[in-house]
């Protein structure tokens, strides 16, 4: 299976994280956040320019910048 990154998905495009490779205090945000390995994520929609970016994660939206999103890697769900 293909691994990819978060900012790759398209709105509708479900994914299984697979590694989380933010630093610093962001990190720590994002895991309590629950983009944690192993949870499930849906984007839901891109801003025009393209950051932030929004997603569906454990019942709740939750928007990230694209930045961070590169640095999320999942296995997206076919």
């Amino acid at each position: 299976m293909l691994e990819i990154t978060l900012d790759t998905l398209k709105p509708g495009d479900l994914a299984k994280i697979t590694k989380v490779r933010v630093k610093g205090p962001a990190r720590r945000k994002l895991f309590d956040m629950g983009m944690v390995a192993g949870s499930e994520v849906e984007l839901i929609r891109k801003a025009p320019l393209g950051d932030p970016i929004e997603f569906r994660i454990k019942g709740y939206n939750l928007s990230i910048r694209k930045d961070e999103a590169r640095q999320i890697f999942v296995h997206k769900k076919e």
